[in-house]
């Protein structure tokens, strides 16, 4: 058998020793990235209301107990905080650790949270165990429900979809009545859009993408669950007719355990009043 030369190991080594801190970083570098909604339907009291939305983070923790992201989280000034699903991963699901990042989510803010995938493919007494903590945070479960948000003499309907109704009628049935109010909808999956446009949502909070997992310049994101190879929505704002969604990269990983050029994201959404 053929030997490798020493200074091939060397490089090599050198190679890992470099790429590990790196991937590190990748993964665990926190962004936020802010966003400007203007609406015409948005009343004077609500101007410059905030919206942070927190997705995907399949368990993952950025510092201890998730100080940082919650330090992240509160130095937007939230006035709410939208959970987009995926909270937690059903290939190495921390029901605990979930609950706790909500528990203190809480006290920076009023929580609203719907489900992902990964919830669903829970085993049930720990889908039960998860339900049942988020609730007793104080957070609000808007599976297939809507609330309406109110300040002063303004408001706004907020809505929110679990994961199997992503693509029937549900949305449809749930904003027909309230045809003149802005209507902000939390949807963990992107890839129904146009499902959230004809059913006439003004802006769509979404997650699931993972920003594409690696994301190169000139292409974008490279995979994505349920989207495939070169996916169309991975990131930032897409429009279909009068309906804005935007798509957060979100937070951790799951099948794919590495993120290159695809810094997790908090996401900042500034309600503006349009004239």
């Amino acid at each position: 058998m053929k030997k490798i030369p020493h200074k091939k190991i060397l490089i090599l080594m050198l190679i890992i020793i470099i790429l590990i801190p790196f991937c590190l970083y990748q993964n665990k570098h926190l962004v936020i990235t802010t966003y400007t909604y203007e609406s015409e339907k948005l009343g004077a009291d609500l101007d410059g209301y905030r919206i942070v939305q927190i997705s995907d983070l399949h368990n993952a923790e950025f510092g201890k107990e998730n100080k940082k992201l919650l330090e992240t989280i509160r130095s937007c000034s939230p006035d709410i905080i939208v959970i987009t699903g995926d909270l937690v991963d059903s290939n190495h699901t921390n029901v605990e650790r979930a609950v706790a990042f909500v528990n203190e989510a809480v006290k920076i803010a009023p929580v609203y949270y719907v489900t992902g995938n990964h919830e669903y493919w829970l085993d049930p007494s720990e889908n039960e165990q998860m339900m049942q903590g988020i609730l007793a945070a104080g957070a609000c479960d808007l599976d297939d429900e809507a609330v309406r948000i109110e300040k002063g003499d303004s408001s706004f309907m907020l809505a929110g979809l679990d994961d199997q109704h992503l693509s029937d009628e549900t949305l449809k049935n749930l904003l027909q009545e309230q045809k003149n109010e802005l209507f902000i909808v939390l949807a963990h999956e992107p890839q129904y859009l146009q499902n959230y446009a004809n059913a006439g949502a003004d802006l769509v909070l979404t997650g699931h993408a993972h920003g594409g997992q690696i994301r190169l310049p000139f292409v974008g994101g490279i995979v994505a669950p349920d989207q495939g190879f070169l996916p169309e929505y991975t990131s930032g704002k897409y429009n279909s007719t009068d309906t804005e969604m935007i798509v957060s990269r979100g937070l951790g990983n799951s099948i794919i355990p590495v993120r290159l050029f695809n810094y997790p994201e908090v996401v900042c959404v500034e309600l503006r009043c349009k004239n």
